[in-house]
């Protein structure tokens, strides 16, 4: 039997609560070896991995991993919120009796650690001495040593974060354990893979994968699903997938803080690591405070306040490029330590290339795999075309590698939010932005939030897939509950963010071009928000929000033919009055939703019908 004593002491993790906790799985997983890491072991953990083929060097400080290749994306369907309250359930977060799966993950993880090292990894997902830094403490417990090195660039990791807490038995208790990926029957009815958060005992059971957001677990399941549980049941805070980005007015000295939820494939990250266009730049500074998650609360003055309680980037990679997000390529660049996940690879060169990086592949193939280590040179003929990265490629950094990163990212005050954005990708019925000053009419529109369905299997023609904020994969107890948190802690602020919705994806009926330039030109609409905010513009009313009027907007150095700013400056009365009956359609069916946000809604059904 390994001496978790021992290796506790030695690692210099004094708590005896996350003793008790790290000496009970490691009896149940059975690893033959326990140690305690902090960043303070990233070099040496990076060689042990070299040396034993989980990573390969890609340049200088460069790292690169493969994952098996079933193991690419979290897996929503086997992704459960796990509570003792029925009252929990969801139409999203797919709960289950936590009675039921705390033993059929520790019946999983039984002994499937044996012949490893567990790692014990002490985190915190926020600056120290954070206003919700009660929340933010965890210890992951895993197998996977390349998990480790994630994790230490994802959150603040070491003991010191741990042996002193407040309250020493109130932190996430988090437990990775890999499995036998290869039969594990992915996809089949045969699946053996969990992954649960028990988020009323602030506890994450995940089984059966090494990727991302299944294995990361200070990441989604503590950052986003077990903290929007914990800000609920205390009343204390929101935790929504929100970019947070400031900009700041260099001629007059006002800087603004916006935050906002965006689905997949909707610019999210691109928005966040914005650069102001070249007309713009000496005027405007754009900073980076995260793209991925944001904690909102009440600060004593009655200012909303938000933070990113992440300590890096775990981008994709796929499309990223000078134009596109010029800050996450220069994020990743030699030197910085980050770590590249199933993008192609040169065995010979130690080159990395993906999809979207340059407008070809490379044209000399020698020495080039593919995410599954395939040779390109030696693909048969049904892989010839097949991407060279996976689409779900990644990128892994720390904020502090972002060249635009905030100076006071780190600050444990959080920053003031001025306003709050919602955006999917839509080629029609939404324009470039519109503004909402009614907080109910906010709350609604951010609950109505959709983007175009990636396939045609995901929807009809026509109607949006809803993404409540952007949080329908992690939503952690029912939508009504959530509408109702959501108007109680906006509704406890003084001086109220406003409220957006954005789209930079509206495209031409007729030949189907983009009518918006996007990228670093949607820093234009965000500053008409703030102008809109304070009082300096006014708009133009219509059902939907407010949208602006052409002579408001800064088109300082853009050219843009004047049809397509017509189109994206206007409202499809039309459209809209089908989409409102779809709208009414998503939201019947959640429970108990506060009857202001069906009272916004009909008063915007309204609007429309009388327009």
């Amino acid at each position: 039997m390994v001496d978790v004593a021992a290796a506790l002491e030695a690692g210099g993790l004094t708590n005896p609560n996350v003793r008790e906790y790290v000496e009970h799985w490691a009896g149940i997983t059975g690893a033959s070896r326990v140690e305690v890491v902090g960043a303070a072991d990233d070099a040496r953990l990076i060689a042990e991995a070299l040396e034993a083929g989980e990573l390969d060097p890609a340049g200088e400080g460069l790292y690169y991993s493969r994952s098996y290749s079933k193991d690419t994306a979290r897996s929503e369907e086997r992704t459960i919120v796990a509570t003792n309250h029925e009252s929990d359930k969801g139409v999203y977060n797919n709960w289950r009796p936590a009675a039921e799966m705390k033993p059929l993950l520790v019946e999983r993880m039984t002994g499937a650690s044996e012949g490893k090292t567990m790692y014990v990894v002490p985190y915190l997902m926020s600056p120290p001495g954070a206003p919700l830094e009660k929340y933010a403490a965890g210890i992951e417990l895993t197998d996977s040593r390349t998990v480790v090195l994630h994790m230490i660039r994802m959150a603040r990791v070491g003991a010191k974060f741990i042996n002193e807490l407040a309250e020493p038995d109130h932190f996430v208790r988090a437990v990775h354990v890999t499995g036998d990926l290869e039969n594990l029957g992915q996809g089949t009815d045969d699946d053996q893979r969990y992954f649960v958060t028990v988020a009323d005992e602030r506890t994450i059971l995940h089984f059966g994968s090494s990727y991302g957001g299944n294995a990361l677990l200070g990441k989604i399941a503590h950052g986003l699903r077990q903290s929007a549980y914990d800000g609920w049941a205390s009343g204390e805070f929101l935790s929504e997938q929100f970019m947070l980005i400031g900009i700041t007015d260099k001629q007059t000295g006002k800087r603004y803080h916006i935050c906002g939820g965006f689905p997949s494939a909707s610019g999210k990250t691109n928005l966040a690591m914005m650069l102001p266009p070249d007309a713009l730049g000496e005027r405007y500074q754009v900073d980076f405070y995260g793209d991925d998650i944001a904690w909102l609360w009440v600060g004593d003055d009655g200012k909303l306040y938000g933070m990113n309680p992440e300590f890096g980037v775990f981008g994709v990679a796929k499309d990223t490029n000078e134009v596109t997000n010029p800050t996450a390529l220069t994020s990743v660049a030699p030197g910085t330590g980050s770590i590249f996940t199933n993008i192609a690879y040169n065995t010979d060169t130690h080159e990395v290339w993906w999809e979207g990086r340059t407008p070809a592949p490379p044209a000399d193939v020698t020495g080039w795999v593919d995410w599954k280590g395939t040779p390109i040179a030696e693909r048969d003929e049904a892989e010839k075309d097949a991407p060279w990265a996976h689409p779900n490629s990644r990128f892994t950094t720390t904020l502090a590698n972002v060249p635009n990163v905030a100076e006071d990212f780190e600050d444990p005050k959080g920053v003031p939010i001025d306003g709050i954005i919602f955006g999917g990708r839509t080629r029609d019925r939404e324009p470039l932005i519109r503004a909402i000053n009614d907080l109910a009419e906010g709350v609604y529109d951010g609950l109505t939030l959709g983007a175009e369905a990636t396939a045609a299997a995901d929807g009809k023609e026509g109607v949006l897939r809803y993404d409540p904020m952007s949080m329908r994969p992690f939503m952690s107890y029912g939508e009504g509950d959530y509408a109702a948190h959501w108007l109680k802690i906006l509704g406890q602020v003084k001086d109220q963010p406003i409220f957006a919705h954005v789209n930079w994806f509206q495209r031409s009926l007729e030949d189907g071009h983009f009518l918006w330039p996007g990228y670093r030109e949607n820093l234009r609409p965000l500053l008409w928000l703030m102008a809109l905010k304070n009082g300096e513009v006014e708009g133009v009313q219509t059902p939907a929000g407010i949208i602006p009027k052409q002579s408001e907007l800064n088109l300082d150095g853009l050219e843009i033919p004047q049809a397509d700013l017509d189109k994206v400056l206007s409202i499809d009365l039309p459209r809209w009055r089908e989409e409102m009956g779809h709208r009414e359609e998503h939201l019947k069916g959640f429970e108990g939703l506060p009857e202001e946000i069906w009272e916004a809604h009909k008063r915007v059904a309204k609007a429309f019908d009388e327009s």
